[in-house]
């Protein structure tokens, strides 16, 4: 696990030895920025945008967007040793300042959250977890994105999820077994 591109290209990530977390591939990462920076299906810049790490695991995909001058990047993770190697890469990258780390449940982190709002906010929860509807209406409900912001959602896919009627599918890329979901929320 590395970072792909940016000022931090090609440095290696501490990963955790347990299988709760499951890293996001460099190919599927890869994949994921190419079509933030390429597509006209949303307009989207990475530098200076606020970006929420939902199920954030060890950091790698908010730390590649450090590494591609994002203004700042909240991550939420509640494995104890998740957040040991999300700190220890921090520390390793550096960037400790354009960070906020959250060691809490995510949907109790959203119920909390009272003004922030980002440009980005990437969703990476356990394959088993069969809410994501609701996520997305809490992520609504809470108000979290801005106008014109982007939620990205990592699933498997072999899984049908159901989405609110609010919440834009833009586009939908699979590769090997994660299916990529890039959407918006209606106003």
């Amino acid at each position: 696990m590395r970072i792909i591109a940016g000022k931090m290209k090609g440095t290696s990530l501490f990963m955790t030895p347990n299988k709760n977390t499951r890293p996001l591939k460099d190919m599927v990462r890869e994949s994921i920025f190419n079509l933030l920076t390429h597509s006209n299906k949303f307009l989207f810049q990475i530098e200076k945008s606020s970006i929420l790490d939902l199920y954030a695991g060890t950091g790698s995909f908010g730390l590649e967007c450090l590494s591609r001058n994002a203004g700042n990047v909240s991550f939420i993770e509640k494995d104890k040793m998740a957040i040991k190697i999300l700190e220890e890469n921090i520390e390793k990258l550096k960037v400790k300042k354009k960070i906020n780390i959250y060691f809490i449940d995510v949907i109790n982190f959203i119920k909390k959250n009272i003004n922030n709002k980002y440009d980005l906010i990437f969703c990476d929860p356990p394959f088993k977890n069969e809410d994501i509807e609701n996520l997305v209406k809490l992520i609504y409900t809470k108000k979290l994105l801005k106008k014109n912001g982007i939620i990205i959602i990592h699933r498997n896919k072999n899984v049908s999820d159901k989405f609110p009627n609010f919440f834009k599918v833009l586009e939908e890329r699979c590769y090997g077994i994660s299916r990529i979901i890039f959407g918006k929320i209606l106003s």
